[in-house]
C-alpha cells in the first residue's frame, strides 16, 4: 500500500472565507502577532461587542490564555481551592475546573501601507463557540474548540490610523468534553496582511513523497488568488533550499488570474541526491515560493511570498513488512497525547509545545498519535524538527454524543469543513504519516450510518492529501451490546486503510487469520499490558506499533489511573472525586520525569538493560485495585522510614534470563526473569542502605541498577532546562526544584513546602508539584515537594536582562538561580 498521485487541480477551490496562513516566524509585515495587550473579563456581558464598550476596568491579558487554570474568582473555603471546584459541571471529566464564558477585546490601527491590502485575522485555538466581531459587525462563528479559523476583515476595517476594535467572546459551557478542554483564547491570533495577488500556505501543498533512483520528484500545487476587482498577469516563482540552506532548484512561471478568482498550478521539481527526513535525521528543505504581478498601467507592482518547510520520505504500510519508512521497516514506539501543557493549562506556548517533543523522544517515542483533536501547529513543527512521527487525528465524536454538549450537535454541517481544515492546515509536514478520522465513535460499525460517514470523512481527506493513509482508533462494543467483534468489527475498519485498535491486542492474531492483508497497531493500550503488547509487535510484520495511554500525564479525567488498597466488599471507580485532578496514567509526570511504568517500558524497548522498583506491603485485611489504566504502587525508592523490618516486594524489571538482587552487599537470591513479563520478583525486609539488582549472563554479572537510601533533606537544588532563552514570551525555562541529601541524592519521601521568590526580566507562570490530587500546591508559589521534587516555569518579558530565583524551604539554605535572556 503506497499513496502517491499528483493533486486534483479541481479540489483546491474553497470560498476565500476562512482561507491562507503564513509560516510562523517568516516576514513580519505579512503575519503579526497579535498576542500582547487584549482587554479580558470572565462571565457573561451585554453590549460588550459594540466599540464604544468601556472595558476600562478589564484584565489586561496576553494570549495564548486560558481562564479555566486560573484562581476561581470567589474563593470559598471546603468548596473552592485555586481554579477547582467542587461544584464544577464538568467534575472528573475537566478535572475539577470550571468553563463558563469569557470575554476578548483588544485595539490595533493598520499602517498607511496596508491601505490596499487583504487583512485576515487568524486564530489558532480558541475553546469554545467562538464568536468575532470587528467594530462591533460578527464576522465570525466556529463551533470546535480545537478549530483553527481564518476571517477575511477586510471589509469590515478602518482606514489606516484609525483604530479597529476586534471583540471575541468563547463560551465553554455544560457537559461538552471527556477530559481537561481549558477554556479561552488558548492559541496565537495574528494579523495577515497580503497584496490583493497572494498566495496562501494552506492552498499550498508540497509532495515529496516519490524517489526514483538518486533524485526526488517534488510536486507543488499552490494557488495564485486574486482579490482584485480586474485581471492581474505576472510570475511565480519557486526556490527549493536544502537542510543546509543550498538552493537545490527554482523554476519561474507566468500566471495570469481572472478578478475575484484564484489560478491552480503544479510544478514537478527534481531534487538531486536527496537528504531524507527520518525520525534520527529529521532534514528539513524550505520551499519558498513567491508571486509578482506586472506593473501595468499604474506602473505598481504587488508581490507576495511564503516559506513552506518540508521533508522528502516515503511512508508504506503492508501486512508483509509492516510501516516502512524511506523504504526501511520501523516500529511505532507510540504514546498518545491530549492537548494541555499541565501546569500551564491549554496555553500553547511554543516552549511547552516543543518540551513535550522532546520528553517523548527523550523516554523512547518515535510516534505520537494526538488523542483525541488537532494539536498546535508549534507542536507539528516540533515533530518535524525532532522527529517525532505522528497520528493526526480530529474527532472524539459523530453523530452520537459522548457528552450532553459535545460536538455531536454540529457534526452533521461542519465534519466535512474541520476535516479539510485539519488536511489543509497540516499536510506539508513530513512528520504525519496518518490522518485519524476518530476515535471510539459510537456509530463506527452501524450500517449503513456508520459506514457512511466514514467513507464521506475520508473521501474529503483524499481532495486534498493522497499521499497518506486514513485510520481511526476503534474500539470494543461494550457500547453496542448486541454487536460483537467477530461478526461486526469488519465494518468499522472496512474503509480504512491502517486499523487501530484500542485496548483490543487479544484480537490481533485471530483477525490476521481472517483479514491477512489488515496493517493493525494499537492505537491505545495500558501499561500494565505492555509486554503483551509488544511481545505480539515484536513478532509480527502487520503489527505496526503500539500507543500507550498516555505519554505525558494530562488534566482531567480525574484518577483514571489510580492504585488503592481496598477492603472485601470495597469496590474502586473508574475516576476519583476531589481532590483529584490529574488523569495519572502518563509515563512521564508533570515534571517531566519518568514513572515506574516508562524506566519498565525501557526493557520492552531495549532502552535500558536493567530496572528495579519497590512496591510497600499492602495494608492488613486489603489488596490491592489497580485501575485498568494504572500501574502498581511501586517506587524507584530504598527510603521507607519506619517500616524497618517490613516485607517488600522488588521487582527487577529485565531481558536477562537471570538476575541477581543484592541488599547492602548480601546476595538475596537469584531467579530467572519471567519470559512473557521480564520481571523477576523478590520479598526482602526492609533495613536502610544499597538495594542492587545485577544480570546474570552465565556466571558472570553483567549490567546493575541500584537504589539507595537518601539522608536527610540537607539543601535545595535547581536545575534549569535552559540557563540562556529567548526575550520573547514564548520562550520558557523549566526549572526543577529538588530537596536533596547532604551527598545530592534527592529524598524521595520528602514532602516540604518550599517558597518560590522571583525577580528581574520575567516571572513563573506557573508552578507546583507533579501529584494528582496536591490541589493546594497546583500553580502555587509555595507548592510543596511531591517525592522530593517540584517544578517553576519561568517566563520572560521582552526586555534582555537575568531572571532570578529563589527558592526556600524550612530548616535549608536558600537556593537561587539566574537565568538571562536575550534577544
Amino acid at each position: 500500500m503506497n499513496k502517491h498521485s499528483m493533486f486534483s487541480g479541481s479540489a483546491w477551490i474553497l470560498s476565500f472565507f476562512m482561507l491562507s496562513i503564513a509560516t510562523v516566524g517568516f516576514a513580519s509585515e505579512r503575519k503579526v502577532n497579535m498576542n500582547a495587550n487584549w482587554k479580558f473579563h470572565r462571565g457573561c456581558m451585554a453590549n460588550a461587542e459594540q466599540p464604544a464598550f468601556n472595558d476600562s476596568q478589564w484584565k489586561v491579558i496576553d494570549l495564548p490564555h486560558d481562564w479555566s487554570v486560573e484562581a476561581v474568582p470567589v474563593q470559598r473555603e471546603g468548596i473552592t481551592l485555586g481554579p477547582f471546584s467542587r461544584l464544577s459541571i464538568g467534575g472528573a471529566d475537566t478535572g475539577q475546573t470550571v468553563g463558563g464564558e469569557g470575554w476578548y477585546r483588544k485595539e490595533f490601527t493598520l499602517l498607511p501601507e496596508d491601505a490596499d491590502k487583504n487583512l485576515s485575522l487568524y486564530f489558532e485555538g480558541a475553546y469554545n463557540q467562538s464568536e468575532v466581531w470587528i467594530n462591533g459587525q460578527k464576522v465570525c462563528f466556529t463551533p470546535y474548540g480545537y478549530m483553527p479559523f481564518r476571517i477575511n476583515i477586510t471589509p469590515f476595517c478602518k482606514a489606516p490610523g484609525t483604530p479597529n476594535t476586534v471583540a471575541v467572546k468563547v463560551i465553554n459551557e455544560g457537559l461538552n468534553s471527556r477530559w481537561y478542554a481549558g477554556s479561552g483564547i488558548y492559541r496565537h491570533v495574528w494579523l495577515i496582511k497580503t497584496a490583493k495577488v497572494h498566495l496562501d500556505e494552506w492552498d499550498t501543498f508540497i509532495d515529496a513523497s516519490k524517489l526514483e533512483g538518486k533524485k526526488a520528484i517534488v510536486n507543488i500545487h499552490t494557488l495564485v488568488h486574486n482579490s482584485a476587482l480586474k485581471e492581474k498577469s505576472g510570475k511565480l516563482h519557486i526556490r527549493i533550499l536544502s537542510p543546509t540552506r543550498a538552493e537545490v532548484c527554482s523554476t519561474i512561471k507566468e500566471v495570469a488570474v481572472q478578478k475575484d478568482s484564484s489560478q491552480p498550478l503544479s510544478f514537478a521539481l527534481d531534487v538531486p541526491k536527496p537528504m531524507l527526513w527520518s525520525v534520527d535525521t529529521p532534514n528539513l528543505y524550505t520551499a519558498y515560493l513567491s508571486v509578482s504581478t506586472d506593473g501595468g498601467e499604474t506602473n505598481t507592482q504587488e508581490r507576495d511570498e511564503i516559506a513552506i518547510p518540508f521533508g522528502i520520505r516515503t511512508i508504506e504500510f503492508n501486512a508483509r513488512e509492516g510501516f516502512l519508512l524511506n523504504g526501511k521497516p520501523l516500529k511505532l514506539k507510540g504514546g498518545c497525547l491530549h492537548h494541555d501543557n499541565g501546569l500551564l493549562g491549554a496555553v500553547a506556548i511554543d516552549r511547552a509545545e516543543e518540551r513535550k517533543v522532546e520528553l517523548m523522544k527523550a523516554n523512547g517515542f518515535n510516534a505520537v498519535r494526538c488523542a483525541h483533536n488537532l494539536p498546535s501547529e508549534y507542536f507539528l513543527q516540533a515533530c518535524d524538527r525532532l522527529g517525532l512521527l505522528v497520528i493526526d487525528e480530529v474527532f472524539d465524536q459523530w453523530q452520537q454524543a459522548k457528552r450532553p454538549q459535545d460536538y455531536h450537535q454540529y457534526f452533521d454541517e461542519w465534519s466535512e469543513h474541520d476535516m479539510a481544515t485539519m488536511v489543509r492546515r497540516d499536510r506539508n509536514h513530513p512528520s504525519i504519516i496518518l490522518w485519524s478520522i476518530g476515535n471510539e465513535i459510537a456509530e463506527r460499525a452501524d450500517d449503513p450510518t456508520g459506514v457512511d460517514i466514514a467513507k464521506k470523512l475520508i473521501a474529503t481527506i483524499e481532495q486534498y492529501d493522497t499521499t497518506r493513509f486514513t485510520t481511526a482508533g476503534v474500539n470494543a462494543f461494550w457500547d453496542r451490546r448486541q454487536f460483537t467483534w467477530e461478526k461486526d468489527s469488519e465494518r468499522a475498519f472496512r474503509h480504512l486503510d491502517v486499523a487501530g485498535y484500542n485496548y483490543q491486542w487479544t484480537k490481533y492474531e485471530e483477525d490476521h487469520a481472517g483479514f491477512p492483508e489488515r496493517v493493525m497497531y494499537g492505537s491505545e493500550s495500558v501499561p500494565k499490558e505492555a509486554a503483551q503488547n509488544w511481545n505480539l509487535i515484536d513478532k509480527h510484520p502487520y503489527l505496526i506499533g503500539d500507543f500507550v495511554w498516555t505519554a505525558v500525564d494530562y488534566l482531567g479525567e480525574a484518577g483514571l489511573a489510580h492504585t488503592l488498597e481496598l477492603a472485601p466488599g470495597e469496590r474502586s471507580p473508574q475516576f476519583m472525586g476531589w481532590p483529584w485532578y490529574n488523569a495519572w496514567c502518563g509515563d512521564i509526570d508533570f515534571c517531566g520525569d519518568k514513572k515506574p511504568q516508562s524506566y519498565y517500558r525501557d526493557i520492552l524497548w531495549n532502552r535500558r538493560d536493567i530496572s528495579l522498583a519497590v512496591q510497600p506491603p499492602v495494608a492488613e485485611g486489603k489488596k490491592e485495585d489497580i485501575n485498568y489504566w494504572g500501574w502498581k504502587n511501586e517506587l524507584l525508592s530504598w527510603n521507607w522510614q519506619g517500616m524497618e523490618g517490613q516485607t517488600m516486594t522488588v521487582h527487577v524489571y529485565s531481558r536477562s534470563p537471570k538476575v541477581r538482587l543484592y541488599l547492602n552487599n548480601r546476595l538475596i537470591g537469584e531467579k530467572a526473569t519471567s519470559a512473557d513479563s521480564y520481571t523477576a520478583s523478590f520479598e526482602v525486609g526492609y533495613e536502610p542502605g544499597l538495594l542492587k539488582a545485577v544480570n546474570v549472563k552465565g556466571k558472570k554479572e553483567t549490567a546493575s541498577a541500584e537504589l539507595r537510601t537518601a539522608g536527610s533533606p540537607a539543601s535545595v537544588r535547581l536545575t534549569a532546562d535552559r540557563s540562556e532563552i529567548r526575550a520573547d514570551k514564548n520562550d520558557l525555562s523549566f526549572v526543577q526544584i529538588e530537596v536533596v541529601d547532604a551527598e545530592g541524592n534527592v529524598v524521595p519521601d520528602c514532602s516540604l513546602p518550599v517558597e518560590i521568590k522571583q525577580s528581574g526580566a520575567g516571572r513563573v507562570l506557573a508552578a507546583g508539584n507533579a501529584s494528582a490530587d496536591d490541589m493546594a500546591s497546583f500553580r502555587s508559589l509555595q507548592p510543596k515537594v511531591f517525592r522530593g521534587k517540584a517544578i517553576a516555569i519561568v517566563q520572560p518579558d521582552t526586555e534582555t536582562g537575568v531572571i532570578s530565583l529563589t527558592v526556600s524551604a524550612k530548616g535549608l539554605p536558600e537556593a537561587t538561580i539566574s537565568i538571562k535572556t536575550h534577544q
